[in-house]
């Protein structure tokens, strides 16, 4: 379920932690909008879809590069196999070079994106677990000339042992940027505030 609409019987936690979630900075590539949580996994969850997209101005429009979608799991009685009573569970999913996907180390590399993301926004975190994809399609016959391409696919979740759960939101988006091949912000750029779908 997301956000209850009885207000009362939402743990303030987790009203606070959607909050922090909304507010949080992320790259102007980044476009972001609400989705139906999953309903079954948690008592309270709450969550976003995201698109890396570049255009003028930046996020307002062009070419997709990547996405994914970020999900925060609340259960205020705690869950053993999470260590904790919040966790975040991501997806991102990028077309890559071929040659790129050819690489052995990509996938240790894809998963360094997260965990150097993370500890670059001060999200620290216990219990990450998840897998990185590479798929590589090449077309033969009458599909030859489609060529060959490739896709990058994170999928990953930790338990969140810091209390700003923005600092993870903005992980996650860092990592959509990184796996859409974007080079990372230059030192003392300040992102902006979320950008959210249909706005400009």
């Amino acid at each position: 379920m997301g956000v209850h609409s009885e207000i009362d019987r939402t743990p303030p936690a987790f009203i606070a932690a959607v909050e922090q979630v909304g507010r949080a900075v992320l790259r102007p590539e980044v476009v972001v909008d609400t989705m139906p949580a999953p309903q079954r996994i948690a008592p309270f969850a709450h969550a976003v879809s995201g698109d890396v997209l570049v255009g003028i101005p930046p996020g307002a429009s062009g070419e997709e590069l990547g996405t994914g979608r970020f999900i925060l799991l609340h259960d205020p009685a705690g869950n053993d196999a999470w260590g904790g009573t919040f966790r975040c569970v991501t997806f991102a999913r990028a077309d890559v070079e071929p040659e790129m996907a050819a690489d052995p180390a990509l996938p240790t590399v894809g998963w360094s994106w997260l965990t150097d993301a993370l500890d670059s926004h001060g999200g620290h975190y216990i219990a990450p677990s998840g897998s990185v994809t590479v798929v590589h399609t090449e077309g033969f016959g009458e599909m030859a000339p489609d060529g060959a391409d490739a896709q990058i696919e994170v999928r990953a979740s930790w338990t969140p042992s810091s209390d700003d759960m923005g600092a993870h939101i903005s992980a996650w988006a860092d990592l959509l940027c990184a796996i859409a091949g974007l080079p990372p912000l230059a030192p003392g750029v300040i992102p902006l505030q979320p950008r959210r779908r249909g706005t400009r």
